[in-house]
């Protein structure tokens, strides 16, 4: 992309009808591939279209969805979020240990998100005004917020709360689970930011030339500060629902978290060069991600080789968007 094209109403318009094209025909093809997943494990798996386990796949993939929520804020820039799992865990510890010491739920739940919050502004504030590279800053803050996860309580897990902070976790309105009703809002406001918004505007311009963007008026370091706090402050409230769920704190929660997020972020149609995605394509590839666990599971797959294939649905979903990427530059 050109700095003219960034910077010219008819270059935006160009950009905005090809970008919203490439998406279209990404989200058809997640939802033909989702649609074959669902009728394949629903002719070899009885249990896979009950009730119960429909409800499970909605609360295993209501913390994937909020990580992958912030992380396509992130992506669309062109960075990417390591920490995202650690923080989770750091944040449910901090929580926890709130919680036990009498402060009121509410203020928890506030103390848990800041700790999320805060780690987001330290990264954003190392790739902006340190020109440090986001994968590395990240893969750090992933080492630093792990390593206080288990520091902080000693090692130890944190369980036995009150039943009305678990219910944020395990509860139901109705027969929705309420971190599917939280992970749903989540993804709904994100949506309506990037599409809807001057600041969702920000963020692709700033992943699609970030030159011409600063060129052209946009506060460049403050969104990319901005996209690494929504990102740590959705997993330190990802670390209370986990929380919540477990009924635990565990320091060792949600260890590989960050992967399925950033997996069901670039399988949406987002890329790892940033300047495109949406978070309609990081609701399909949640749901992708989540059925195909839910169906190994079901088939009582060796847990080494979900992890494996996980790991493979990752290098298949990046080596397409490194495919896609040439083909653009070509």
């Amino acid at each position: 992309m050109s700095q003219n094209d960034t910077l010219s109403p008819a270059g935006n318009a160009a950009l905005r009808k090809r970008r919203r094209f490439a998406g279209e025909v990404n989200e058809i093809a997640i939802i033909a591939v989702f649609l074959v997943i669902v009728a394949y494990l629903s002719l070899t798996t009885s249990s896979f279209l009950s009730t119960p386990n429909i409800m499970s796949i909605l609360v295993a993939t209501s913390l994937i969805g909020l990580v992958a929520c912030g992380q396509t804020f992130v992506i669309i820039t062109g960075g990417i979020d390591l920490s995202s799992g650690s923080v989770v865990a750091l944040s449910g510890v901090i929580t926890g240990l709130s919680l036990h010491a009498g402060v009121p739920i509410p203020l928890a739940v506030a103390v848990g998100i800041l700790v999320g919050l805060g780690c987001g502004l330290f990264i954003g504030l190392a790739v902006t005004f340190l020109d440090m590279n986001p994968f590395i800053v990240s893969l750090a803050a992933m080492a630093m917020a792990r390593g206080l996860a288990f520091i902080i309580p000693n090692g130890q897990t944190i369980f036995g709360f009150d039943d009305a902070f678990d219910a944020i976790g395990g509860g139901l309105i109705g027969y929705f689970p309420v971190a599917g009703v939280i992970s749903l809002t989540a993804l709904g406001i994100g949506a309506f930011v990037l599409a809807k918004t001057v600041f969702g505007s920000e963020v692709y311009a700033v992943g699609g030339n970030r030159e011409a963007a600063m060129m052209s008026g946009i506060p460049v370091r403050r969104t990319l500060v901005s996209v690494y706090m929504i990102s740590g402050a959705l997993a330190g409230l990802g670390g209370i629902i986990l929380t919540g769920r477990l009924d635990s704190a565990q320091p060792i929660a949600a260890s590989g978290l960050e992967l399925n997020a950033i997996a069901a972020v670039v399988i949406g149609g987002a890329s790892l060069f940033g300047g495109r995605g949406s978070m309609l394509g990081t609701i399909l590839g949640v749901l992708l991600i989540g059925v195909i666990n839910n169906g190994l599971t079901l088939n009582n797959v060796e847990p080494f080789w979900v992890q494996f294939i996980q790991g493979a649905v990752i290098f298949l979903a990046v080596l397409f968007d490194s495919l896609n990427q040439r083909r653009r530059a070509g």
